[in-house]
């Protein structure tokens, strides 16, 4: 019979050195739909930060278009923002009179596909939410195995005493393996609905067509937006957090 202790140090090796692998190569699916393209960041604190976006797995930069000088004096050229500081996300907004010309055409492309999405495109969606089930399924059994594995076997106090460090390897790999299937929205995809926005102690709407979604940001565009209520309404694609926006009704 196999050594269980050295099996199941083996499996924790192995699927640390995946979760790894993974979690270095993801980028959020709703974040990089805005990659490379000139981006207003709006804060829960009020601030505003434009810039190109660059977007990688542990977080963001906004490139500036010039130089600008702080407060204090210095040069500063990007703006960076940590994946652990995500929570201050208020808004990602794509205004459409700032991008280039080949973005215009690139976006409106992106519109016509996505707005009642044709029957390629629907099916290819439903693979990849039988891949999430299936990821899904996998992690319970992962879960279910480990927990007998504490209980079963020689290796359960190792198991026992690296609790933190399994439940991050395994966190890492839930989280960077992208979408959470989402019943309730994904029916929804392509189609006209209203986001509901928290901003502070107000709610706003915004109506617009539901791109897609991740664990942590929803997509909508062509939605007629704003940053602060004495600005002008300008046709824009918005990426929120989940945690501030909701996707209410069908608008359609």
């Amino acid at each position: 019979m196999p050594d269980t202790f050295a099996v199941t140090i083996i499996f924790i090796v192995l699927s640390t050195l995946i979760a790894a692998f993974v979690s270095k190569r993801s980028r959020d699916k709703c974040l990089k739909d805005f990659g490379d393209d000139l981006i207003t960041l709006e804060e829960t604190s009020g601030k505003t930060v434009w810039g190109k976006l660059r977007v990688e797995n542990t977080g963001l930069e906004l490139n500036y278009p010039d130089k600008h000088k702080d407060k204090e004096g210095h040069d500063e050229t990007s703006y960076i923002l940590y994946k652990n500081e995500y929570a201050n996300i208020q808004a990602l907004v794509r205004y459409h009179d700032k991008l280039s010309e080949r973005g215009k055409k690139e976006r409106g492309k992106e519109l016509k596909r996505t707005y009642h999405p044709n029957f390629l495109r629907k099916f290819k969606r439903k693979i990849q939410n039988v891949f999430k089930t299936v990821r899904d399924s996998v992690m319970e059994v992962v879960n279910l195995l480990i927990s007998q594995a504490k209980k079963a076997t020689p290796a359960g106090a190792v198991l026992t005493t690296q609790d933190k460090q399994v439940s991050r390897m395994k966190q890492e790999l839930m989280g960077s393996a992208g979408t959470s299937f989402e019943p309730l929205l994904e029916r929804h995809i392509g189609h006209r609905v209203v986001l509901e926005l928290n901003k502070g102690d107000k709610i706003f709407e915004y109506p617009g067509v539901l791109k897609d979604y991740t664990a942590e940001f929803v997509e909508v565009m062509d939605v007629n937006y704003r940053v602060k209520e004495d600005q002008s309404v300008r046709k824009a694609d918005l990426v929120v957090l989940r945690k501030y926006g909701v996707i209410r009704h069908l608008g359609e």
